[in-house]
């Protein structure tokens, strides 16, 4: 039997969908607050979950791995402030605000942020 694919396809092929996760997840970390569809929203909030909880490792092998999966100074960052700054907290970094449909073509736009 088959299963049913986890995530959204986000109108592309797979590998145009990942790069665009990591730059989603890369400019929410170093901007700490971006502007997006709902859609892109929902599939980047747990990516940067886990990039975070990775962060507050702070180990050379969970260094290794964000510096695989985002670019070199949003994974640094990463590692040097948003890691300390949740350590005390267990989950939920993200926060998912809604803003209205967009004008051109009516998609619903939320903004992505980190919370404080």
């Amino acid at each position: 039997m088959q299963k049913q694919k986890r995530g959204r396809q986000l109108s592309r092929n797979r590998d145009q969908r990942i790069a665009l996760l990591k730059i989603l997840a890369g400019n929410l970390i170093l901007k700490e607050r971006i502007k997006t569809t709902i859609a892109k929203a929902k599939e980047t909030a747990p990516l940067v979950e886990k990039i975070i909880t990775r962060a507050k490792k702070q180990n050379l092998a969970s260094r290794r791995i964000l510096i695989s999966m985002l670019s070199k100074k949003a994974a640094t960052k990463a590692f040097k402030e948003l890691g300390p700054r949740y350590l005390e907290r267990k989950g939920g970094y993200t926060r998912i605000i809604k803003l209205g449909p967009r004008l051109s073509d009516a998609t619903e736009m939320v903004i992505l942020e980190l919370v404080k």
